[in-house]
């Protein structure tokens, strides 16, 4: 095996040519300048159709999400949520919104802004689409030119909107009751408006609230008009019943204001912008004519007066002119009793032209013509004051003013202020004592003895019912026998094969001869009455007339 020698390497091997493509280094930056220009642009445009950054304040921003809440005026978006932080007094929240271009113009002054989300008012449920979509900013646009930059949100959305067509009014109320924002306002059963605001006065005596009726129920509110509060149900029993009156099923709930002209049929004006109202209780307060100065009465009453409260009706011979605002007891130490003080208030010119004519007619005889001086001259003529019970079913008691005869000779000093008119026991009372002297008559009725003596009596008829059953009956028994045994023999007499029933047939046989034999005499001597004289003629001998024989011919 010969060993083979190895191929000889070069020393030296040729290089390779690299040659470089020369690219300028300006075109490196090219698709990043034209990005940026790009951006610029578009950033530059988005500025340019960007309307105002404003901020809003809410209390809670449940709902709202950045970047995607939109901001919505009837129902069109015209701007979005951007950002959303804590407010530095972490009780409320900023939403920072940005607003198109075109809406602009709601940044002023009079805009303002709330949360929709589902809710369930007076005026019924709202916001029901932002169960899928999500709750969204709504927005109202008012008239001011003034911007701004800053709102604070409403809590709940506005009752009225800007560029509403109707008018405002403000009611003043004792208390709230059971209204809210939103309830509705009824004219007629209608629902013509709803309540928009309500706040303490400063003074904290009542409540005002302010109401907006829509146009053009607006023009049936003039100055004549009588607000009432129709929450709940209004009972009345009266002579026609128990009857339950409700402006709808809302007000029942949620409550409601209802008005109405004043009765009358007065000329009336429609009633400004912003006019003030009274607030009414119930229809039949708001409807009762109108009440003008007040006169305070003292009534002294000797009988208890259980059913009496305050705020009972005070009624002049049937009409209600006052009412009940105080009751307390007092003691007599002449006579030693303890006689019950009830004071009222009472308005004249609820009397209407009644209490007109007695001013006229007292100033046209030269007397005073104040009400304390013609309740005296009225006192001096049998006017008194009486507890009368105005419902058996409730006990309930109210005071009346009427003229009862054989009430003595009272008078009134029209200088004693709260002036005192006389009072008389009530109907009731009378009857109560009437029921009293009853009961005391019955009780004396000795029930004891007559009962013992009756117990004497029943023992008596026991004992001779004893005997009747002892003795009388089996002789009664036996009597019956013997009448039966009679009727049974006189049965057997008035048989029809009996010699009696033969005899008596013919008996009544002859009695129709007989009777036949009368009456052809009583013929008889009609026709010829000489014959109880004379006697009775004899019969004429008629002559024998031959009978014709027959022809032949008629044989044949």
């Amino acid at each position: 095996m010969t060993d083979k020698q190895p191929r000889s390497i070069p020393e030296a091997l040729p290089r390779p040519l690299v040659r470089h493509r020369r690219v300028d280094t300006w075109l490196i930056w090219l698709v990043p300048m034209m990005a940026a220009v790009v951006g610029v642009i578009l950033l530059v445009h988005a500025r340019l159709q960007s309307g105002p950054v404003i901020t809003i304040s809410f209390q809670s921003a449940e709902g709202l999400v950045e970047g995607k809440t939109p901001v919505k005026y009837k129902s069109v978006t015209i701007g979005k949520v951007d950002k959303i932080r804590l407010g530095t007094d972490r009780e409320h929240v900023i939403v920072a919104v940005t607003l198109d271009k075109s809406a602009s113009s709601f940044a002023t002054t009079d805009t303002r802004f709330w949360i929709v989300r589902p809710r369930i008012g007076p005026s019924g449920i709202s916001g029901i689409t932002t169960l899928l979509s999500g709750a969204y900013i709504a927005a109202d646009v008012g008239k001011s030119s003034k911007t701004r930059k800053r709102f604070k949100g409403l809590a709940l959305p506005p009752a009225v909107t800007h560029g509403s067509r109707g008018r405002s009014f403000v009611l003043h109320a004792k208390d709230l009751g059971s209204l809210d924002v939103g309830a509705p306002v009824y004219y007629r059963h209608i629902k013509v408006g709803q309540v928009t605001s309500y706040q303490i006065d400063n003074d904290g005596s009542g409540v005002t609230l302010r109401i907006f009726v829509t146009s053009p129920n607006d023009r049936f509110v003039t100055d004549r008009t009588r607000f009432w509060n129709a929450s709940g149900l209004d009972v009345s029993v009266g002579a026609n019943g128990v009857k339950l009156k409700a402006q709808s099923l809302v007000t029942i709930v949620a409550g409601g204001v209802a008005f109405q002209g004043s009765p009358g049929g007065h000329k009336s004006a429609p009633a400004r912008e912003n006019a003030k109202f009274y607030l009414f209780a119930d229809k039949s307060t708001a409807m009762r004519p109108l009440s003008g100065v007040p006169y305070y009465i003292c009534l002294r009453f000797k009988q208890a007066l259980r059913g009496l409260s305050v705020g009972a009706p005070v009624d002049f011979l049937g009409v209600e002119i006052g009412k009940v605002i105080s009751i307390r007891l007092d003691y007599d130490g002449k006579t030693q009793n303890f006689p019950l003080l009830v004071n009222a208030v009472v308005y004249p010119r609820r009397l209407g032209q009644s209490n007109d004519k007695l001013v006229n007619l007292a100033r046209v005889h030269g007397e005073k013509a104040d009400f304390p001086h013609i309740m005296t001259r009225l006192v001096g003529r049998g006017l008194r004051a009486q507890a009368r019970t105005g419902n058996l079913l409730t006990g309930k008691l109210y005071i009346a003013l009427d003229f009862l005869s054989d009430v003595g000779k009272k008078y009134a000093d029209p200088n004693v202020q709260p002036l005192e008119i006389p009072t008389v026991s009530g109907s009731f009372n009378k009857v109560q004592q009437q029921l009293a002297e009853i009961v005391s008559s019955v009780r004396k009725i000795p029930f004891a003895r007559i009962g013992r003596h009756l117990d004497r009596v029943l023992v008596d008829v026991d004992v001779t019912l004893k005997h009747v059953d002892g003795s009388l009956l089996p002789q009664m028994q036996q009597t019956l026998k013997g009448a039966q045994s009679t009727l049974d023999s006189a049965s057997q007499i008035l048989a029809s094969d009996s010699p009696l029933q033969q005899n008596l047939v013919a008996t009544l046989s002859e009695l129709r001869r007989a009777a036949r034999s009368l009456s052809m005499l009583g013929n008889y001597l009609s026709v010829y009455p000489e014959a109880l004289i004379r006697g009775r003629r004899s019969d004429p001998v008629l002559p024998v007339v031959p009978k014709a024989k027959p022809s032949r011919g008629s044989a044949r």
